[in-house]
C-alpha cells in the first residue's frame, strides 16, 4: 500500500512530502521510503499564517481566504508525493497547518488545523485523511502529540516480549512497547522531534508508551530571528554560537510553568510567540544582545530537553525536526547528554530526519485505513485510543481488508 504523508509544523515555513510503501509481515509492519521533499512557503503565505496567529486577532474571511490557499499548496505537495509514490498513491494523509490548538487549564479543549482538504482529493484523486487530532481531544485527549505511534513501533524490539494475555496494540489502552528494536535492548530510549515545538516519546521496558510537548524548539528561536535579525531563522545557530548565555533571561525564561507540569500536556505558539519572548526581555529592564537573546534561547531548548531526558534515565535520543540542522543546538545537547545518554538521528534507522513527521503521519493513514487507533493514551491522556482523521473520498470510500495491529516498524531499503 502506498500512501503519501504530509507535514506543515509550528514553525510554518513549509510542507514536508513523503511517500511510503508499507507492507505486513505477520505482526511486522514495514515501512519502504520511496522518496521525501520540502515545498517551502512563499514570503506572503507566510506572513499571511503569522498574521492569523495567535495572539494577533482576525477574521473569517482572513481565515477562509488562508484555508484555501493553503489547499492549494497541500494539493501540489500531494501531487508531488505522488510522483514519488511512482505516478500513483492509494492514499494522502493531510493533517493542514495548526493555527489554533485550544488548551484551557492543561485541558485540550480543540483543535483547528487549515488547508482545504477537497482541494487535495481532487488534486490527486485518492481519499484523503485530515483533521488527526480532533478524534484524541474528543476522547479527553491532548491531541498532540501524535508521532509516537510511530516512534513505538520504531523502536519495539525484534523479538517479542513473554507472552502476556492479549498482545500489545499500537495506541490501545495501556500498551506497552517493551525493548529497542535497532538498538541495544533493555533500557529507555528516547525519540525526540526539535520542530518548532519540541516533543520527546519516551520507550522503556516494561512500561507505557510516555510522549509529551517539551517546550520551543524553534518557535522562540525562529521568532527571535524575525525580530532581531529579520531572518526566517538563526542559520545553523550561527549568531546563537557568537553570543553568550544571559542568565537572568534564562532564569525569567525557566521559569515557565508549563514545564513544571505533569505529562499528558501539548502546547505551541499559542504560548510560545513572539510576544510572549517580548514580555521575558521587556522584564529585564535592560536591552540584550541579539546573539546574546539566541543563545540564551538555544540554551533553554537544551536545558529542557535535558532534563526531561534525564528524568525518564534514557540512554539514548534519537533526534528529527529541522532542529537537528541547527549544530550549535545539536553540540549543546550532546555536551548535556555526555556520560549519560548518547544522541543520534533517524538517519540512522533509515529515517531521514527532516522527513520523519511527514511518514509518521502516512503511518497513522495507513493505521486508519485498518481501522486501528494512532493514538496512545498514555500520551495524550484520553479515556480511549482513537482511530484518527476524517476521510474526503474522491470516489468510492474506503474498502480495507482487516489487519491486525503491527507490534513494530521496521525500514526497507
Amino acid at each position: 500500500m502506498k500512501i503519501v504523508g504530509l507535514m506543515s509544523g509550528t514553525s510554518y515555513d513549509g510542507v514536508d512530502v513523503a511517500a511510503a510503501e508499507f507492507t505486513v509481515d505477520g505482526e511486522t509492519l514495514r515501512l519502504r521510503p520511496l522518496g521525501h521533499r520540502g515545498l517551502d512557503y512563499d514570503d506572503e503565505l507566510r506572513a499571511r499564517i503569522g498574521a492569523l496567529l495567535p495572539p494577533a486577532a482576525t477574521t473569517i474571511e482572513a481565515v477562509c481566504r488562508l484555508d484555501n490557499l493553503l489547499g492549494d499548496v497541500f494539493a501540489e505537495a500531494a501531487a508531488l508525493g505522488t510522483e514519488l509514490a511512482g505516478g500513483h498513491a492509494d492514499l494522502v494523509v493531510s493533517p493542514g497547518q495548526t493555527v489554533f490548538h485550544w488548551v484551557q487549564d492543561g485541558v485540550a479543549r480543540g483543535t483547528l488545523q487549515l488547508g482545504a482538504v477537497a482541494r487535495v482529493a481532487a488534486r490527486v484523486g485518492v481519499p484523503v485523511l485530515s483533521d488527526l487530532r480532533s478524534a484524541d481531544i474528543a476522547a479527553g485527549g491532548q491531541g498532540a502529540p501524535l508521532v509516537p505511534a510511530f516512534d513505538a513501533l520504531l523502536l519495539a524490539p525484534d523479538a517479542d516480549p513473554p507472552a502476556e494475555p492479549g498482545p500489545p496494540v499500537a495506541g490501545a489502552p495501556g500498551a506497552a512497547v517493551t525493548g529497542t528494536g535497532n538498538g541495544p535492548t533493555g533500557a529507555p530510549r528516547a525519540a525526540l522531534n526539535l520542530g518548532g515545538i519540541a516533543n520527546l516519546t519516551v520507550v522503556a521496558p516494561g512500561a507505557p508508551v510516555l510522549g509529551y510537548d517539551l517546550g520551543p524548539a524553534n518557535a522562540l528561536l525562529d521568532a527571535a530571528a524575525r525580530r532581531l535579525l529579520d531572518r526566517p531563522c538563526d542559520l545553523d545557530g550561527a549568531r546563537a554560537a557568537a553570543g553568550r548565555v544571559h542568565s537572568r533571561l534564562l532564569d525569567e525564561l525557566l521559569a515557565e510553568p508549563y514545564y513544571a507540569a505533569p505529562p499528558p500536556k501539548s502546547t505551541g505558539k499559542e504560548l510560545f510567540h513572539a510576544g510572549y519572548l517580548d514580555e521575558k526581555l521587556a522584564a529585564l529592564g535592560e536591552p540584550v544582545a541579539a546573539d546574546d537573546v539566541l543563545a540564551t534561547l538555544t540554551e533553554l531548548t537544551a536545558r529542557v530537553v535535558a532534563t526531561e531526558c534525564d528524568r525518564h534515565r534514557v540512554t539514548e535520543v534519537i533526534a528529527s525536526g529541522g532542529g537537528v540542522r541547527n549544530s550549535t543546538l545539536r553540540a549543546r545537547l550532546t555536551e548535556l547528554g555526555a556520560g549519560r545518554w548518547r544522541l543520534r538521528t533517524t538517519d540512522e534507522l533509515g529515517v531521514p530526519a527532516q522527513a520523519k513527521e511527514a511518514y509518521a503521519f502516512a503511518l497513522l493513514g495507513w493505521l486508519s485505513w485498518h481501522g486501528l487507533p494512532g493514538s496512545i493514551r498514555s500520551v495524550t491522556g484520553a479515556a480511549r485510543a482513537a482511530v484518527l482523521g476524517s476521510w474526503t473520498p474522491s470516489g468510492p470510500g474506503p474498502r480495507a481488508t482487516p489487519a491486525i495491529s503491527p507490534r513494530r516498524l521496521r525500514i526497507v531499503a
